[in-house]
């Protein structure tokens, strides 16, 4: 589902001593299926560009349109519109309230109006993507689990309301290692088998560096890249200066190459890199 943004512009608190611009004339376009990483340091922009895209906020000017679905400051349909887009926020967790895990997944597809009978098979598909068995955990409670599985029920609620693209705001923030790695993992399985356009805001180039095929940089309210990560990537310094870096890997990388060897740049895991560097030594 295509995403169209046109010279939009944000405005907090407008005509007080507190107004604040925090998107600046932005236009973008995202195409169906896409993975995209969206990464700024705070106050940049970006989770206010997202909350657009939920209807939680309206444009001050422009428009956005989402699959013939116009936005503009004066026109929303939020049932519509959150029908097509998920939103997760970051620690969505803390937003759990129902008594089960099936219970607090079943919550939105009950609002939206799926219907009774498909709402059972609906939270078992959502629990299912996220890697959530359903006879383990349906009976649940939420504070009974780990924060990495409750992140992944709240990610299963947003689910299993048949959004065709799904944003996560920080998705692996405050994660252990092992449960970032295992939600990643199944947000790149998701995409793979949905097929769906996924929205990810982050601080870490890491995560940009394992998941997305595109990367969009924001600075003081407007888009300063816009490209594939590993192009992105070559703007170390000036990314630097903005309060962003290069994945360490990728560093490492660059510092091989210039030493004369030849190493792809979209290895991510350093055991891989690891390797071409014996392979390359084996050669010479």
């Amino acid at each position: 589902m295509s995403i169209k943004i046109k010279n939009l512009k944000h405005i907090y608190d407008p005509g007080t001593p507190y107004e604040f611009q925090a998107l600046s004339d932005i236009n973008l376009s995202i195409e169906d299926g896409e993975i995209i990483g969206l990464i700024g340091h705070t106050g940049s922009g970006k989770s206010t560009l997202m909350q657009h895209l939920n209807g939680l906020l309206k444009p001050s000017s422009g428009t956005i349109d989402i699959e013939g679905l116009t936005l503009t400051s004066d026109k929303q349909d939020l049932r519509a519109l959150r029908q097509k887009v998920g939103l997760v926020f970051q620690y969505p967790e803390y937003q759990l309230f129902e008594e089960t895990v099936a219970k607090d997944i079943a919550f939105g597809p009950k609002n939206i109006g799926i219907k009774e009978k498909d709402i059972d098979r609906v939270v078992k598909e959502a629990m299912a993507h996220v890697g959530l068995d359903y006879v383990e955990y349906g009976e649940k409670a939420p504070f009974e689990l780990s924060g990495g599985q409750k992140r992944k029920v709240a990610i299963a609620g947003v689910l299993a309301m048949k959004p065709r693209v799904l944003i996560l705001d920080e998705p692996t923030a405050g994660l252990d290692p092992k449960s970032r790695d295992e939600l990643l993992c199944y947000i790149k399985e998701l995409h793979e088998k949905e097929k769906m356009t996924i929205i990810f805001v982050t601080h870490s180039m890491e995560d940009v560096a394992r998941l997305a095929s595109r990367l969009i940089v924001m600075h003081k309210s407007k888009i300063v890249y816009d490209d594939i990560p590993k192009e992105v990537f070559k703007h170390a310094d000036h990314l630097q200066e903005i309060g962003l870096d290069v994945p360490e890997l990728n560093k490492l990388i660059g510092k091989l190459n210039n030493k004369g060897f030849s190493i792809d740049d979209k290895l991510i895991k350093f055991d891989d890199i690891k390797e071409a560097i014996i392979k390359e030594l084996r050669e010479m």
